[in-house]
């Protein structure tokens, strides 16, 4: 059951009335009380009505961002591209993220409940996209980065991971490599489906149907790449192409092919997914799909800006295109 503003007054043993008014700032209360009150709002988790988080609220000139970590490689882009649209138009951010789960959701609940920032950007930590959903309904103006294929009711930023999987297929193809080996993302995500329908439908364009035991599933980690590109081996798999579906994952897999004794792009060419930093550190550098990481931060910074301001654009969404970047890891110039 939904905690409710009677469980809030209930805790803090105020009426309702007062809980409505410490949180929409109306009228006089002692300290003591708004404390108790925020205190209760803590401690049950609750999530604000529309009239405690509407536009009506008046402005603080921040902007609050959820990431489910820090340590995604791709991250610090994104939120470059944030800060740069936010301090151009004279507002800061304030940063949330995941990392001790339903704890953090409770102090993201505190924090709109405290009204301490206009709106929210969002990079949906796994298994809370229907609390952001609430925040929404209730009257907060939300965007999300990067939807992960789930397509979400209020504002979106995404790219074309679809596209971009067919752009990996068609590059290999085009270098003459049929037998290829993907190392997948998370099952889960929508953009893992995406990339690796855009990647398959390719193929079969070709004429080229690519076996269930050639789909090996990852974590979009370093270790996940390498760990997949050995089983595959030592079980037997031939192939001559990896596509793997974000580069932490390609850089693991480099490291496998070259403990194998094959040699990149010769024996076997890799392609990653997203152009982070590491694609053009390893050995060879990696061919990849670029993510338009930066582009996406600032799109969403307008995006919510807008609504933040009263004068949402009628496009609610925006779709950045992915780009292929060709290096060493599929070309021994680096060059198409």
């Amino acid at each position: 059951m939904p905690v409710t503003i009677g469980d809030v007054a209930a805790r803090a043993g105020v009426s309702k009335t007062t809980v409505s008014r410490v949180l929409n700032d109306k009228g006089e209360l002692s300290e003591d009380t708004v404390q108790r009150v925020r205190q209760a709002i803590s401690e049950l988790g609750y999530v604000p009505s529309a009239g405690a988080v509407g536009l009506a609220r008046g402005r603080t000139q921040l902007i609050g961002m959820l990431v489910p970590s820090l340590t995604w490689p791709w991250i610090g882009t994104v939120i470059q591209g944030v800060v740069d649209v936010l301090e151009n138009e004279g507002f800061g951010l304030r940063l949330l993220t995941f990392n001790r789960g339903e704890e953090s959701l409770r102090k993201l609940g505190v924090q709109v409940a405290a009204k301490s920032f206009d709106g929210l950007l969002v990079i949906v930590p796994p298994g809370t996209l229907g609390y952001i959903t609430e925040l929404h309904a209730a009257g907060l103006p939300v965007v999300m980065v990067d939807d992960h294929g789930h397509r979400p009711v209020f504002p979106h930023v995404d790219t074309t991971n679809r596209a971009g999987g067919a752009q990996a297929a068609a590059h290999l193809l085009d270098i003459g490599r049929r037998r290829p080996l993907v190392v997948s993302g998370p099952e889960e995500f929508g953009c893992t489906q995406e990339r690796l329908a855009g990647f398959l439908d390719a193929y079969s364009e070709a004429g080229i149907t690519i076996d269930d035991s050639h789909v090996v599933p990852g974590e979009f980690t370093f270790d996940d790449g390498r760990d997949a590109v050995r089983r595959a081996l030592a079980g037997g798999a031939r192939f001559d192409a990896i596509f793997a579906h974000n580069d932490l994952l390609a850089a693991g897999a480099l490291v496998a092919l070259r403990e194998a004794g094959l040699r990149v792009p010769d024996d076997v060419a890799v392609v990653g997914f997203d152009d982070v930093d590491v694609a053009s550190y390893t050995d060879p550098a990696l061919t990849t799909v670029r993510q338009p990481l930066r582009e996406m931060g600032e799109a969403a910074a307008r995006l919510l800006l807008d609504h933040v301001g009263g004068s949402p654009s009628p496009t609610l969404s925006r779709t950045i295109a992915t780009t292929l970047v060709v290096r060493g890891s599929t070309s021994a110039t680096g060059k198409p």
